[in-house]
């Protein structure tokens, strides 16, 4: 088994990419109409299209983009935008400036303890600015299920057993709050997005993105991994069938918090 973090791969998480970005847009949609932000941090940016989108509605503003993944970052850096690209950990950030506006869309949800992690993230807000979240609520649904079973089944379970995937996030009720201590203005929602995916194996190809890639790091021989995807694929076939279109429905769940430092 390797120790290597698992790889983001632009390629195979943009496959998706107008799916993945909905959600991100809605989120931006509700910030609040008054903020003018001189200091906006995306805290876990990907490719940097949200970062680049910040700059290009707030110009005077210093927008930094951060995030784990190099391969991610020199995608971001194609963008020729005129932000702050920083390769680093959400965990150990903090920033020389308080911020006016945190963006972390589809990025808290790895990290853990998040009650204490919205505390350090609104701490690092200058008064009125504004956090806003949005993580995949991924743990509960039927793929991820079938994952976590088809891993813990066959002659990889073993190699797997404490691999960590997706954790479950808090009730709304917890993150309202933690944030309350700090924050007015809070915003809590929930929204459950039907995404019309094509292409074969359409919801493993989602996976295998995002939230798979802690399984295939560990899967370092290339006859087993194909082996557990091979397995994974068909159960995902039969829950998840085509439609006569080709066009294969993925229900999948988000939760959005927006709040404003006192």
């Amino acid at each position: 088994m390797t120790d290597a973090p698992p790889a983001w791969d632009p390629e195979q998480y943009s496959r998706f990419e107008s799916e993945r970005d909905r959600a991100a847009l809605d989120l931006l949609l509700r910030l609040p109409g008054d903020l003018e932000p001189r200091e906006i941090w995306d805290l876990g940016c990907g490719a940097g299209q949200h970062a680049a989108l910040l700059k290009r509605r707030h110009p005077r503003a210093v927008v930094h983009g951060l995030d784990s993944s190099a391969a991610m970052l020199d995608r971001a850096r194609s963008h020729g935008a005129g932000v702050d690209w920083r390769q680093g950990d959400i965990a150990g950030w903090s920033p020389e400036t308080p911020a006016d506006l945190i963006l972390a869309n589809a990025s808290l949800h790895w990290l853990p303890d998040h009650p204490a992690l919205l505390r350090r993230l609104t701490g690092a807000l200058a008064p009125g600015g504004v956090l806003a979240v949005q993580m995949p609520m991924a743990h509960e649904t039927r793929h991820h299920a079938l994952m976590r079973a088809t891993a813990a089944e066959g002659p990889w379970a073993g190699r797997l057993a404490g691999v960590e995937t997706i954790a479950p996030l808090l009730s709304p009720e917890v993150y309202y709050e933690v944030l309350a201590e700090a924050c007015n203005g809070i915003d809590i929602w929930a929204t459950t997005y039907l995404h019309a995916l094509g292409g074969a194996d359409a919801v493993l190809e989602w996976m295998t993105g995002t939230a798979l890639r802690p399984i295939l790091t560990a899967l370092d021989d290339p006859a087993m991994r194909a082996d557990f995807l091979s397995a994974l694929g068909a159960r995902l076939c039969e829950a998840f069938p085509p439609r006569p279109d080709g066009v294969t429905l993925l229900p999948f769940p988000r939760l959005f918090l927006v709040a404003r430092r006192r």
